[in-house]
């Protein structure tokens, strides 16, 4: 491939036969947004998404709808594309080797804490996740959050050198959701609640993002002062209500003995706050960028969270720590109200920074691109 040459990129996305949200999981957002992206690029003169899944593009009309880009499939990506970005959809290695033999490039994206949700996987018996199937990539791109746990593991499982990209996210998304759902109403805090709704909504399906600690939090908050607690909802739980041991541990709570505890199916962001919560609190182990935390601060919501990499915005507790982040809660039902107008400030300016559009998202991207194609 010649420098400076204009190319052709595609993601790969997962398309499925029967129904398909956008909100299923947070992979078919990174799509949209990395596609978001590279329509600004200089280096790219086309870019689209790639399906590697079994369903039909015709029969994904909603799923689609939003799309940035056009949708083609592999054998028309591996004519007419350059690059191909493996994102949602993992390439048959196969198909990448033919597609590397006619001169293109393979770059993996990683966007999940792979190293632990593939040793969770091995160790249990469950349908494998990752796999360092032999797909001859030029490069791996990962996000700040798995830097740490995750960089020696995709070197030395991909034979391809890692590259930390900006995490990109912009409201696009949520606000066209937002338009059918709240078709009378407003995605927004509203202040001068007496007592809040309290919500936890981690996936619960590994354990870098589970309710455990949260739901330790806020029943620890409400134990120091029950008048700042209304009640307690804990989605993404439907699972969890069949395991003994997690019952157990629910019904330890004072928020579920006293009521006021209820545990809930997975539903939109958009579905919960305002309409059933006026906070959110969180916890994560070596998983720090999140679309939730996103969600959550442009709506000016409270969000009380243990991550680093958000920089000032919520209210942050340390680590595991229960203690601090009851108080964490504490302090941000006392100041949150007062200081509404500095926080949607604060949390507007860390959210410009992520915009798939922003010239210093686009430039490295660019350049990242650029340097796998030009072999560097």
């Amino acid at each position: 491939m010649l420098k400076r040459q204009r190319i052709k990129v595609g993601i790969t996305i997962f398309l499925r036969a029967g129904e398909q949200s956008i909100w299923e999981n947070g992979i078919f957002q990174n799509c949209y947004f990395l596609a978001m992206l590279l329509r600004q690029s200089p280096v790219v003169e086309a870019a689209c998404l790639v399906n590697g899944g079994d369903g039909n593009p015709s029969d994904a009309k909603s799923f689609l709808e939003h799309s940035p880009v056009p949708v083609i499939d592999l054998d028309t990506a591996r004519e007419q594309l350059d690059v191909v970005i493996e994102l949602s959809a993992q390439l048959n290695p196969d198909w990448a080797r033919s597609f590397c033999d006619r001169g293109g490039r393979v770059i993996g994206m990683r966007v999940a804490n792979d190293y632990v949700i593939d040793i969770e996987r091995m160790m249990f018996g469950m349908s494998h996740g990752l796999l360092f199937s032999g797909t001859p990539y030029s490069a791996i791109w990962t996000l700040p959050a798995f830097a740490k746990t995750c960089t020696g593991y995709y070197e030395a499982g991909s034979r391809a050198p890692v590259k930390v990209m900006q995490h990109l996210w912009n409201p696009a998304l949520l606000e066209r959701s937002l338009k059918p759902a709240h078709a009378g109403g407003t995605f927004g805090y509203v202040a001068g609640r007496s007592r809040w709704r309290l919500a936890i909504l981690e996936p619960n399906i590994c354990m870098v993002k589970t309710a455990h600690i949260a739901m330790l939090i806020a029943d620890l908050a409400y134990r120091q002062d029950p008048e700042c607690v209304e009640y307690l909802r804990v989605f993404n739980a439907m699972p969890l209500k069949e395991e003994a041991s997690f019952v157990g541990f629910a019904r330890s709570l004072d928020l579920t003995q006293h009521g006021r505890a209820t545990y809930e199916p997975r539903l939109p962001v958009y579905e919960i706050l305002t309409v059933q919560a006026d906070a959110v609190i969180s916890h994560q182990w070596e998983n720090a960028q999140n679309y939730l935390y996103y969600e959550a601060l442009y709506g000016g919501y409270p969000l009380i969270h243990n991550s680093t990499l958000i920089g000032h915005c919520g209210y942050r507790y340390d680590g595991f720590d229960c203690q601090d982040g009851a108080l964490a809660l504490r302090r941000a039902f006392a100041e949150h109200d007062l200081r509404l107008d500095d926080y949607r400030r604060e949390a507007g300016d860390f959210l410009a920074s992520l915009d798939p559009e922003l010239p210093a998202n686009v430039e490295q991207y660019s350049a990242a691109l650029a340097a796998v194609c030009e072999g560097a």
